[in-house]
C-alpha cells in the first residue's frame, strides 16, 4: 500500500510486508496527517533508508575515448568558444543511473577538457577540489597561482581548491585531457563557491619545470624552511617518467622475489602528498595501476566510487554484472560496493582515481576481496 496525497510534498510508501501494520481508515488518516506535518515514519522506510549493503544508485558504464569522447571533443572546439561565461570547453561524463546529472558518480565529476591551438581558459578559482590527468598530447601549460607547470601524456596534475588557475594552449596542435573534481560532494553539501579570475592567464611562460617541482618534487626531500604538514599537496605534477619508473621497478622486484606488489602481476602506486603521506588533495585519491599481460585481478568490492582510465593496453573488466572490452583512452565507472574484476589481454596500464578519502575520514570505508556480495 502507498499513499500520495498531491497537497503535500512528503510521500509515504507503506509497503505490505513483514512488520507493517495493516492497512484500515484510521491508518489511512494517520498516514496523511503526517504527510500535512512533513513527518515519515521509521517503519515505512527502513528497507530503503538503511539496508543490508550498499545499493548504489549510480551503475557501471564505460564511455569509449577514440570512437566517443575525443570525437565529440574535436566538433565542440570546432563550434563552441572557451572564454567567460562557459569558463571551460569541458564534457561531463553522466552516468545512467543519475537520473541525467553531469556525474561520474554520486560524488565524483569527470570530464574531457579540450583546447585547441593557440587558445587560452580564463583563470577562475573554486573550492572545489581539481585534477588533470594527461592521456596523450603536449602543449597546453596549467598556471595556478602564477606558476606555469606543462601537461605531457602521463602526467597528473593535482589543484586543491580556491587556487587561481587558467590554461594555454602554445602549441599548433589541438589537445585534450581528463578533469577530475569533487563538484557532486560538494554541490550536496551546498559548500561550493566561484570566482572568475582574468581573462587572460597570469603568466605565458613555458619552463620546462614548474616553481612547485622545483621547490618540493625531489624524492623523500622538503624544503626545511616550509615542510609543515599542509592539507593538499603542494607538487603541481606528478611526471610520467617517474610513474612509470616506480611501476617497473615493482614488477622487477617481483620477478626477483621480493615483496611490493599488490598481488601477483599487479603493481599499483598512489600519488601521495610529500606533507603528510596522506591523499594529494582531501577529498579525492588517485592512482596508477599496471597489470602484466594474462594477470587477473582478484575481485575486489568498497564502499565509495571510482572512475578508472586506460592509459594504455587493453583488458576487459567485470563490474557487477557488466563486462565490457577496454583499450586506451576508455574511461570506466565503478559504483559503491560493485563487485570489480579486471583482466590484462596486453601489459594494461591504468589511471584511477575515486573518493576513498571521504570515507575513511568519516570512519566508513569497508572493502572485500575475493569472496563478494551482489
Amino acid at each position: 500500500m502507498t499513499t500520495y496525497y498531491a497537497d503535500s510534498p512528503v510521500k509515504i510508501s507503506a509497503a505490505d510486508a513483514p512488520g507493517q501494520p495493516d492497512h484500515t481508515p484510521e491508518l489511512d488518516t494517520l498516514y496523511r496527517s503526517f504527510e500535512k506535518e512533513l513527518l515519515v515514519p521509521l517503519w515505512t522506510e527502513i528497507g530503503d533508508l538503511m539496508p543490508a549493503q550498499p545499493t548504489a544508485s549510480a551503475v557501471p558504464h564505460v564511455w569509449r575515448w577514440r570512437d566517443g569522447l575525443l570525437p565529440l571533443a574535436r566538433q565542440a572546439g570546432q563550434l563552441v568558444p572557451v572564454g567567460r561565461g562557459g569558463e571551460r570547453r569541458a564534457i561531463a561524463l553522466a552516468n545512467p543511473g543519475l537520473g541525467g546529472a553531469p556525474y561520474a558518480t554520486p560524488t565524483l565529476w569527470a570530464a574531457i577538457q579540450y583546447l585547441e591551438p593557440r587558445e587560452t581558459a580564463p583563470e577562475h578559482r573554486h573550492t572545489q577540489n581539481a585534477f588533470r590527468f594527461v592521456v596523450e598530447g603536449e602543449g597546453v601549460w596549467t598556471v595556478v597561482n602564477g606558476d606555469p607547470i606543462a601537461m605531457r601524456r602521463g602526467d597528473f596534475l593535482p589543484q586543491a581548491g580556491w587556487n587561481w588557475h587558467g590554461h594555454h594552449n602554445v602549441s599548433d596542435s589541438p589537445m585534450a585531457w581528463l578533469d577530475g573534481l569533487d563538484i557532486p560532494f560538494q554541490h550536496y553539501a551546498n559548500t561550493g563557491f566561484f570566482e572568475p579570475g582574468p581573462e587572460e592567464v597570469s603568466s605565458t611562460d613555458t619552463p620546462a619545470r614548474s616553481r612547485s617541482e622545483r621547490l618540493w618534487a625531489h624524492p623523500g626531500l622538503l624544503p626545511a624552511a616550509q615542510a609543515q604538514a599542509q592539507p593538499s599537496t603542494p607538487i603541481g605534477a606528478y611526471r610520467w617518467e617517474y610513474t612509470d619508473a616506480a611501476l617497473r621497478d615493482q614488477l622487477g622486484l617481483e620477478a626477483e622475489g621480493h615483496p611490493g606488489v599488490v598481488e601477483p602481476g599487479h603493481a599499483a602506486v598512489r600519488f601521495a602528498n610529500p606533507t603528510t603521506g596522506g591523499d594529494v588533495l582531501p577529498t579525492i585519491r588517485a592512482e596508477f595501476h599496471r597489470l602484466r599481460q594474462g594477470t587477473q585481478t582478484a575481485t575486489r568490492q568498497e564502499v565509495g566510487s571510482a572512475v578508472w582510465q586506460v592509459f594504455e593496453g587493453r583488458g576487459t573488466v567485470t563490474a557487477g554484472h557488466r563486462e565490457w572490452t577496454v583499450d586506451r583512452g576508455d574511461l570506466f565507472v565503478v559504483p559503491s560496493w560493485v563487485p570489480l574484476t579486471i583482466g590484462a589481454g596486453t601489459e594494461l596500464d591504468l589511471f584511477r582515481f575515486c573518493d576513498t578519502p571521504i570515507f575513511e575520514r568519516l570512519h566508513l570505508y569497508r572493502d572485500r576481496v575475493g569472496e563478494t556480495s551482489a
